[in-house]
């Protein structure tokens, strides 16, 4: 075998050490628990063995995998695309055992491909959404030592400018130059043998100061959201075609979109393009049958549905931002199904506490999955009472295991996770939330820091100084919202709200842009020269006359 020793005392097969070489101390992990009988997983794993080669075996290779407007993909075809893109990564780009690939690209055959094949190469997949700009790409790039990236030829031009001195090979797809090399390659590679606790996945995930955070997760986590949430909650099964709006590189479309669906051998349905009105629509379009989006794309599924109903739709996930009741209301009244609302996170890969099929609780998020505990403490780790607000906590088998980062203490404290929400369990063992406890502004299901806008708008002359926070709004949720001193001698105006919104969309991520700017002629601050941010969101939550921009 080569490489030392794992976590679990397994050897390891990366040759490349990074990745386990970065994890924190073993003393700071979080307690992890196995203790449904599906979770004890053999020595040896392979993720993406143990998700197409088993459908093979089983004899559904000429099950449909993956359904797109442009046609279907059998189980058997998908495998063999994967095997080839394998042999690339290995024998023509030179990845080796532990090495990170950066895969760019949208919802499509070869997004889905290139993490079943990075994984069965040996490598470690690093997902990254198609609207990230270089300044982000570079943070990840330099932050995780990525050596290799495969990006769909429409997304290269950010990924090309970004400041990546370790990367040493980038090929594209959508432009001939990835399918030529897999039209020559080895369509029977076999899986590398991997330890079940070999790192398969960092997850990027943003922080509340903009500095990404880097989620490591092995092959068995991959695995056990798909035996704990999946198993038990979703139930569903090899007939069902899941379709969605959450973008691959997000662990809640990673879940619902490729490892839920291929665990038991069901059909995923893709799409491009992300809208609900376009996600409704290919709903129809494909007979869709369980649904992984945000309540924002559901408030507005809901009006369509009202004309026409989805009736092959039997499963609706509902998770990324708080669901509010009128949503779930006007989303049962017209399809006649319960939204099953969840919470996840990045640092535990996807959903722990959420409701099950048809026990929606109006008010109420639901219950701890099983596999998973979840408690309710104040802020010196004891347990609170039923009914009494406090830091939701968690554990379960999966946990946070940041990539050299510092956070690691202040997510995981008393061997929980402790996952920077505020929630209150009530005497049956349902959980409510209450808020937020940091800078995170979670609009349309993405989340967004802060801290980060704010160093994207202090880059344009115009501002002198800046605030931003998160504001309630009907149809995302929260919005974010800019307080904005300008520079001696500027005068607000509509034209300059415009200007400082079109860069931020050139700095960072379009989504993130401040959708409401106020100027100010100072901020409030401390005495010691802080802003006061429960200040901003106390001005975020009233109408505000000054406010130039929407």
């Amino acid at each position: 075998m080569n490489g030392a020793a794992g976590a679990t005392g397994v050897p390891s097969a990366h040759r490349d050490r990074f990745a386990r070489d970065n994890l924190p101390p073993r003393d700071a992990w979080p307690e992890l628990i196995f203790e449904l009988p599906e979770l004890t997983y053999p020595a040896r794993l392979n993720v993406a063995r143990a998700l197409l080669d088993s459908a093979l075996i089983a004899g559904r290779g000429e099950h449909t995998a993956i359904v797109t407007d442009h046609g279907a993909l059998s189980y058997r075809g998908l495998a063999e695309r994967v095997n080839r893109l394998a042999s690339v990564l290995v024998h023509r780009l030179g990845l080796v055992p532990g090495n990170r690939v950066l895969l760019r690209g949208y919802n499509d055959v070869w997004m889905v491909a290139a993490y079943l094949a990075v994984w069965r190469a040996g490598g470690i997949a690093i997902g990254t959404m198609p609207l990230l700009r270089a300044k982000e790409l570079g943070q990840i790039l330099r932050k995780a030592e990525i050596s290799h990236a495969l990006c769909d030829c429409r997304l290269t031009g950010e990924l090309l400018a970004a400041n990546a001195p370790s990367l040493q090979e980038m090929v594209a797809w959508g432009d001939g130059q990835l399918e030529t090399l897999c039209a020559e390659a080895d369509p029977n590679m076999p899986a590398c043998d991997t330890a079940a606790d070999d790192v398969a996945l960092i997850a990027f995930t943003s922080g509340t100061t903009g500095e990404p955070k880097g989620c490591v997760h092995f092959h068995r986590d991959l695995l056990a959201i798909c035996d704990t949430y999946a198993r038990h909650v979703l139930r569903a099964d090899a007939a069902d075609r899941f379709i969605g709006t959450p973008p691959l590189a997000f662990t809640f479309g990673l879940g619902g979109l490729l490892l839920f669906p291929f665990r038991i051998g069901a059909t995923v349905v893709l799409q491009d393009k992300p809208g609900p009105e376009e996600l409704f629509a290919a709903m129809l379009r494909h007979a869709a049958s369980v649904c992984f989006t945000a309540p924002t794309a559901y408030r507005v599924m809901a009006r369509l549905a009202a004309e026409r109903r989805p009736t092959t739709l039997r499963r609706c996930v509902s998770a990324g931002e708080p669901l509010p009741v009128p949503v779930l209301e006007a989303w049962r009244e017209a399809t006649g199904l319960s939204l099953m609302d969840g919470i996840g996170a990045t640092e535990m890969l996807h959903i722990f506490i959420g409701t099950g099929v048809e026990e929606a609780r109006p008010g109420l998020l639901g219950k701890v999955v099983p596999g998973y505990r979840a408690m309710v403490l104040d802020e010196d780790g004891r347990p609170v009472p039923d009914g009494t607000a406090g830091l939701l906590a968690v554990k379960g088998p999966t946990g946070c295991r940041y990539l050299a980062d510092e956070r690691q203490t202040r997510y995981v404290r008393w061997g929980w996770n402790i996952t920077g929400d505020t929630f209150e369990r009530i005497e049956d063992g349902w959980f409510r939330f209450r808020a937020r406890n940091d800078d995170m502004i979670i609009s349309a299901g993405y989340n967004i820091a802060g801290p980060e806008v704010e160093a994207a708008l202090l880059t344009h002359e115009a501002v002198q100084e800046c605030g931003v926070v998160g504001a309630a709004d009907a149809e995302r949720g929260q919005v974010v919202t800019a307080y904005i001193v300008l520079r001696e001698g500027l005068a607000p105006s509509d034209a300059l709200a415009q200007a400082l919104q079109d860069h931020v969309k050139r700095v960072i991520a379009p989504y993130k842009y401040p959708r409401r700017i106020v100027f100010l002629d100072c901020l409030p601050k401390t005495a010691s020269g802080k802003v006061q941010r429960h200040a901003l969101r106390a001005m975020a939550a009233q109408p505000d006359p000054s406010r130039v921009a929407e």
